[in-house]
């Protein structure tokens, strides 16, 4: 009965596990660009008694053996990049990757971290930066006296000049892809640097190679993929497993009680 109880606190522990990720992906519900997470599960251990094909008291060969699990544990966060929805905003600076893609940005250290985000700003400098300030790669510096920003769907990036009409080609916006993206390590901040279960980036431009069907489409932002419906069903599974967790913790230590009686 001692077993019952280590065993059903370990499904209880998993479904607690699971409910955190369940919050963090629905109050990230509204972040631009972020990629849900699923947690994965796998069973412990199981102590056998007997093992399948041992000889039986009468000489015959057991078809099967006697096994009782120990319960269950968590094997992996599985981050899922499936796209979001797409919604316009007119922000020449707003940029929307459609495809596989990550934009990279420097981080003060100096490494490229990437990211779906395509909230895109201009610093003092002139310099396309994130939101917290870290500069596009390669850099992107727009013209002071800029009138128009236009970006086409290979992320060539042109400006209109004060005084010209002609537009003049400023920079190239550059994807990276990874051959297991999400191997990918999280930093907050709409960020994630690359690790050894990810790979080296595959870098390329829209439209071409490897993004063949990639697009950038320039006044447009993408949501996040989670699913307010799906992580709601999520949400009372996983309450109905931890309730019957604790009802199974609750019979044993019911069982307990008789036998302590008895005694």
């Amino acid at each position: 009965m001692l077993r019952a109880l280590y065993t059903a606190a370990t499904g209880a522990y998993s479904q607690q596990f699971n409910l955190d990720i369940i919050a963090n992906n629905v109050s990230n519900v509204n972040t631009t660009g972020f990629k849900k997470v699923r947690a994965e599960f796998q069973d412990l251990l199981s102590q056998t008694y007997e093992t399948a094909g041992s000889i039986g008291g009468q000489g015959t060969t057991d078809p099967v053996g006697i096994q009782v699990g120990l319960g269950t544990e968590v094997a992996a966060t599985q981050r899922v990049f499936l796209p979001g929805s797409v919604f316009q905003t007119g922000n020449p600076l707003d940029i929307a990757v459609q495809g596989d893609g990550f934009f990279q940005v420097q981080l003060d250290s100096g490494d490229v971290a990437y990211t779906r985000d395509g909230t895109w700003k201009r610093d003092a400098n002139g310099q396309v930066v994130t939101s917290d300030g870290y500069p596009l790669q390669p850099a992107i510096t727009i013209p002071s006296d800029t009138t128009e920003i236009v970006i086409g769907i290979n992320g060539v990036v042109s400006v209109r000049q004060s005084g010209s009409t002609d537009l003049n080609q400023i920079g190239q916006i550059q994807l990276a892809r990874f051959a297991n993206a999400a191997g990918m390590e999280s930093i907050g901040r709409n960020l994630f640097v690359q690790t050894p279960g990810s790979g080296d980036p595959i870098l390329g431009t829209a439209g071409q190679g490897e993004f063949a069907k990639t697009t950038i489409n320039q006044g447009f932002l993408e949501n996040s993929n989670v699913q307010i419906v799906e992580e709601l069903i999520n949400l009372i599974a996983a309450q109905r497993a931890f309730e019957a967790n604790s009802n199974v913790m609750q019979a044993g230590d019911e069982m307990l009680q008789v036998v302590n009686n008895i005694v």
